[in-house]
């Protein structure tokens, strides 16, 4: 039986507040494209873990091929339900769906009943049952996220303590890294959206200062 909230729920935190329940309790869907056949990849994995795109490419791309992020208008296409709130369930067409092995931690968890109100429980046994969906570690290794992340903050922190003495050529925030998180929409490596990265050579100097003074505060969110 579905549950609507008084408010909506587009994040795994949001909804993990109005229930009053752990954030790992939320079992969140996370869709991917796979770029070989165009095929939608949903990984349902808990609110407190984010998804390895390489250990899901492992699993559904033998070609070698990639998957990449799925936008507003794949994800309403392919199951039906807009981001903020995709059900594991249901879905318009056909998805390959994926289990992560971190939601059989709890002997309850909360999905999205497709809408961003709409919620409902069942245990994880019931989830695996209902999918269909085989039970995985597609998670990224804690440790080596948390290392990976203050590495990159280092580096572009480094790099910002040049920006205001540099004129009117202001340096960029890039550090080569270049892989865009699926959940959050920022760069791993400089913490700009996509839409930064790509307008970044066409902003002024006071602009781009501007964006690094708001990656400053992202970088400074991500550590509290």
């Amino acid at each position: 039986m579905p549950v609507m909230l008084d408010d909506a729920a587009r994040t795994a935190q949001q909804a993990a507040d109005a229930l009053g329940v752990r954030l790992g309790q939320i079992a969140k869907s996370i869709i991917f494209r796979r770029k070989s056949d165009d095929a939608a990849i949903l990984v349902v994995t808990s609110g407190d873990r984010r998804v390895d795109e390489r250990k899901v490419e492992a699993l559904v791309c033998p070609d070698g091929k990639r998957v990449g992020r799925a936008d507003a208008e794949f994800v309403k296409a392919r199951t039906g339900f807009s981001i903020g709130g995709v059900s594991p369930l249901a879905h318009a067409t056909e998805v390959v769906v994926l289990m992560d092995l971190s939601l059989m931690r709890f002997e309850e968890v909360w999905a999205a009943a497709g809408h961003p109100h709409a919620v409902f429980r069942l245990m994880p046994q019931e989830l695996e049952l209902l999918t269909g969906a085989p039970v995985v570690d597609v998670a990224v290794d804690l440790d080596a996220e948390h290392i990976a992340r203050e590495q990159a903050i280092e580096q572009v922190t480094a790099r910002g303590r040049t920006v205001e003495a540099a004129g009117d050529v202001v340096p960029s925030p890039c550090i080569s890294v270049c892989r865009i998180n699926a959940e959050s929409g920022l760069c791993e490596g400089c913490f700009r959206t996509l839409g930064e990265i790509s307008g970044w050579a066409r902003s002024g100097p006071e602009v781009q200062r501007e964006l690094w003074r708001t990656i400053g505060q992202r970088m400074a969110a991500v550590r509290t």
